[in-house]
């Protein structure tokens, strides 16, 4: 049993500010354990997801989620720059690919982004820049997993007439 002292020492440590820097920013995920292999988690914004671990995967893993926010943290800004070139695209997809190492804790060791574009008349030095410009300055994910995981990303267009 817990005794007093244990308790407020928990909460000491709950009420210290997470950092001392006065610009950064706190976000909050709360899950709720939902029953056999999954939790429900609730972003700080209000939307809800499932996830699932275990042997039966009934909604992405945690791992999956992770390359589902590599994915559309570089798409967003991939969209964002190449709207401001006026790139006339119709259709985008992307794929990260990630290989986890064998041993405990299996995180990700390499990681692909592939880009596929389609549209009128893209320019392909746009789109280089763009992906460049995610990967190297505003994908806050792609820098957070750059550094345990070899990132790359590539591009492929396809030219609509």
């Amino acid at each position: 049993m817990k005794c007093e002292s244990d308790i407020i020492r928990v909460y000491s440590l709950l009420l210290r500010p997470m950092s001392d820097d006065t610009k950064s920013e706190t976000k909050i995920a709360s899950l709720r354990y939902a029953g056999g292999e999954a939790f429900v988690a609730e972003s700080q914004s209000g939307h809800a997801i499932v996830t699932s671990f275990g042997r039966e995967l009934t909604a992405p893993s945690p791992m999956e989620l992770v390359l589902i926010a590599l994915g559309g943290c570089s798409g967003a800004d991939v969209v964002a720059i190449l709207e401001k070139k006026r790139q006339r695209v119709t259709d985008y997809r992307i794929e990260a690919r990630g290989e986890r190492r064998a041993e405990h804790p299996r995180v990700y060791t390499k990681i692909e982004v592939i880009h596929y574009l389609r549209g009128h008349a893209i320019e392909p030095r746009a789109v280089q820049h763009a992906v460049e410009l995610s990967e190297t300055k505003y994908c806050s994910v792609s820098a957070m997993l750059g550094a345990t995981a070899r990132l790359s990303m590539r591009y492929e267009i396809t030219n609509e007439e």
